[in-house]
C-alpha cells in the first residue's frame, strides 16, 4: 500500500482509491491521530490520500461528503450560537464542558469572557487550550468543533463585555446586561484561542 499525502489545513478527510477504480471514494473514520492511523494496513486498497476537512462519524464510512468548507466552517462559528466550552479537568474526571458566549470573525481567534479566578479559567490556564463546540438542528444538523491552544490572555473591559452581549441580546436587554456585567463582571479577562483542529459535519449531506 502507498501513501499520498497532501498538504492540506484539515486532515481529517481520507480518500481511498481503490485497485481498478479509478473514482475515489471518502471515507469517514474513527476520531484517531492520522500520523498514526494512515500506516495502518488497509486490505485491498490501492492507495490512500489525507484530503482536507472531513468529520469523523462513529468510524462508519460514508459515501458522500459531509464536511464543511473552510468558509462554511468560519462562518458557521461567526454565528450567535451559545457554545459548549470543553476543557480537561484531570486524569480522574472528565472534561469540564459548559455552556457560554464567545465572539468570533472568519480568519480571527475565538474568544470568550470569563472570571480571573473561576475553575474555568483555572482549568484553561493548566492545559493551555481548549474547545468550543457549536450546533444546530434546523434546517439540517449541523456542528462545528474547534480546538486549539491559549495565545493570549487579558483584562476584560465594558466594551468587550457589551460587544460580546450584542451577539446574542439586543434593545433594553442589552443596556440592562452591560450595566450589570460592568460591576458584577468586572474581573473578567479575555481568552483567545488559536484554531488548531475542527471538526465539521452537515447531517443533511448524507
Amino acid at each position: 500500500m502507498s501513501v499520498d499525502t497532501v498538504p492540506v489545513a484539515d486532515p481529517e478527510l481520507v480518500t481511498f482509491v481503490p485497485p481498478g477504480n479509478p473514482t475515489p471514494h471518502r471515507w469517514y473514520l474513527p476520531f484517531d491521530s492520522f500520523s498514526t492511523w494512515h500506516r495502518r494496513a488497509l486490505p485491498g486498497v490501492a492507495h490512500v490520500i489525507l484530503g482536507c476537512g472531513g468529520p469523523v462519524v462513529s468510524g462508519r464510512a460514508y459515501g458522500r461528503r459531509m464536511a464543511l468548507s473552510r468558509d462554511e466552517r468560519e462562518a458557521f462559528l461567526a454565528e450567535p450560537h451559545v457554545a459548549a466550552l470543553g476543557v480537561a479537568s484531570g486524569d480522574d474526571r472528565g472534561p469540564l464542558v459548559v455552556p457560554i458566549w464567545y465572539g468570533y470573525e472568519p480568519g480571527g481567534q475565538p474568544w470568550i469572557l470569563t472570571g480571573a479566578d473561576s475553575r474555568k479559567m483555572r482549568l484553561i490556564r493548566a492545559a493551555g487550550r481548549f474547545s468550543l463546540l457549536v450546533q444546530r438542528t434546523e434546517p439540517t444538523p449541523r456542528y462545528v468543533s474547534v480546538e486549539g491552544p491559549v495565545v493570549e490572555v487579558s483584562e476584560g473591559s465594558s466594551t468587550l463585555h457589551r460587544d460580546l452581549a450584542a451577539r446574542y441580546l439586543s434593545g433594553e436587554a442589552l443596556d440592562r446586561y452591560s450595566a450589570w456585567a460592568e460591576t458584577e463582571l468586572a474581573d473578567h479577562v479575555v481568552v483567545r484561542m488559536r484554531p488548531e483542529r475542527w471538526f465539521t459535519a452537515d447531517l443533511g449531506a448524507v
